[in-house]
């Protein structure tokens, strides 16, 4: 049973850091797709950052220069350090997976993305 569990959300102000951090279990890490996803009210569902099996990165246009997508297999863990942050940033940042089966399929499309965390709140004021 796959699961994902965010943390590290809180508030901050414009030009402040935060580090949001994700615990997977219940599969093999290593061979997944993992995503960054954010959600403001009244918004899409947005791909911040992806990264794929072989440690490959893409990042949306917002974000680029400003957030680090990275991962750690030995702790089955995901991160994403956010710096620079400003108001258009606040949202529900959610953390999602996908089993990589053809290489090179990792996407920031949240429709390719089986598994998802709970959600956690950023916001900059």
């Amino acid at each position: 049973h796959v699961q994902l569990v965010e943390s590290g959300g809180g508030s901050v102000q414009a030009g402040g850091s935060l580090r949001l951090s994700c615990a997977a279990s219940g599969y093999t890490y290593s061979s997944y797709c993992m995503g960054w996803f954010r959600q403001a009210p009244g918004k899409e569902r947005e791909g911040v950052a992806a990264i794929d099996s072989d440690g490959s990165t893409s990042y949306a246009d917002s974000v680029k220069g400003r957030f680090t997508i990275s991962k750690d297999n030995a702790k089955n863990a995901l991160y994403l350090q956010m710096n620079s942050l400003k108001p258009e940033d606040t949202a529900m940042y959610y953390c999602a997976a996908f089993r990589v089966v053809t290489p090179g399929s990792c996407t920031r499309d949240h429709t390719a993305y089986d598994y998802w965390g709970q959600g956690t709140q950023v916001t900059v004021s």
